[in-house]
């Protein structure tokens, strides 16, 4: 098991009324990862919370919190609804009876759950560590680390802008926009020794100025993968939306080498929707980045390669093989390809729109988008769905 980034201060929480189980579990947790992680018991909803806001007034980070659903005055879904608000990065799990495995698939929607228990969980070899395990292994990978930002400037109206903030959205990297004709803005060129004549520019968080960034160069600066490790493959998966993700979990986890190629963000425009209410598994609904990021936590976790930015450009016939290949001249091979690349938004034909496309007119919408509308006036063409959500 690897270590974790501050192991001092790094805390694993189990909270459960029944002080016979609460002891049993916080044994149980300690006996596996006590020499690297602090184990904190609560024998309730409030009093655990009131143990979350003291750890974070410490500065102590929380990696998993694992509570019992059957609590008085606040049961476990209360308490870790209530808990996202002070650790939102903890990994969080439900301990339920087997009568409560309902209540436990309805906390999958309402509290974004990442793993339910049934009680009791002996052996823990079996039955606790390793969901415990994989948690922290979720965690540790960066969610509870503060994420520093990206700093983009750059003209509201200008096409480019709009699709380096686009593929930073989709990608999730958390950034900021900065207009060019705003003070801040401005400083901001004046300090990267840009006349802004070239937009936009994006400002790592390490001060790395990048002009005109390309998707390829933009991805690998935020550090998603963008380069294949291999030459051949088992299967290559063009296309990362649902049905290209789902593909590569199967892939993978039969235990083929898998490679998933993207060309702009993983999700498709399915990873874009508020809320997805007709997807097999999620009663109440999910939002497209939750499933995306779920998909994408599965599919990594089979040993799938997700390759971000890699637009395809051929694909060849050579014997056996099947080569794939790319906008940049590389090429690689696999025994199967399979060719998930979804839809695209219909175009408006009327006069002008095609240049006024993504400075003005835009195809789909993000809630990331809703900020710089505020105080104008919007017109959605389209009555489908899409359109009631960007409504």
């Amino acid at each position: 098991m690897a270590e974790p980034t501050d192991a001092a201060r790094t805390v694993l929480l189990t909270v459960d009324d029944d002080p016979g189980v609460s002891r049993a579990v916080a044994r149980d947790l300690r006996r596996r990862y006590g020499a690297s992680y602090r184990v904190v018991r609560a024998e309730s909803g409030p009093s655990a919370l009131e143990a979350l806001r003291e750890l974070k007034l410490r500065g102590d980070s929380v990696a998993v919190l694992l509570a019992d659903y059957r609590m008085p005055v606040m049961n476990g879904i209360e308490f870790l609804e209530r808990a996202m608000d002070v650790y939102p990065g903890a990994r969080r799990v439900l301990l339920t009876a087997y009568a409560d495995t309902g209540a436990a698939i309805d906390a999958i929607n309402v509290v974004d759950l990442d793993h339910y228990l049934l009680k009791p969980w002996e052996p823990p070899e079996e039955k606790l560590y390793p969901v415990v395990d994989d948690l922290l292994a979720a965690w540790r990978a960066g969610d509870h680390r503060p994420v520093p930002f990206m700093k983009v400037v750059g003209h509201r109206w200008s096409a480019r802008s709009s699709e380096v903030r686009e593929f930073l959205a989709r990608n999730q990297v958390p950034y900021r926009w900065y207009s060019v004709e705003d003070t801040e803005g401005r400083r901001l060129l004046a300090a990267a020794g840009q006349d802004g004549l070239r937009l936009p520019l994006v400002i790592t968080p390490d001060g790395g100025v990048l002009v005109e960034p390309e998707a390829p160069e933009l991805a690998a600066r935020v550090g998603l993968a963008t380069t294949p490790t291999a030459d051949f493959y088992d299967l290559v998966v063009i296309g990362g939306g649902p049905a290209g993700l789902g593909s590569a979990v199967y892939g993978a986890s039969e235990g083929l080498r898998t490679v998933l190629l993207e060309r702009s963000a993983t999700g498709g425009q399915a990873g874009q929707s508020s809320r997805i209410e007709n997807y097999l598994g999620f009663p109440d609904g999910v939002s497209g980045a939750q499933l995306t990021e779920r998909a994408r936590r599965q599919a990594t976790r089979f040993g799938a390669e997700i390759l971000t930015a890699r637009e395809v450009t051929g694909l060849e016939v050579n014997g056996a093989a099947r080569i794939v290949r790319f906008a940049d001249g590389s090429a690689i091979g696999a025994h199967s390809v399979i060719l998930a690349t979804g839809v695209q938004y219909r175009r408006l034909t009327a006069e002008g729109c095609a240049g006024l496309t993504g400075c003005g007119v835009f195809y789909g919408s993000a809630l990331t988008e809703a900020p710089s509308c505020q105080g104008h006036d919007v017109f959605i063409v389209g009555g489908a769905n899409s359109a009631g959500q960007a409504a």
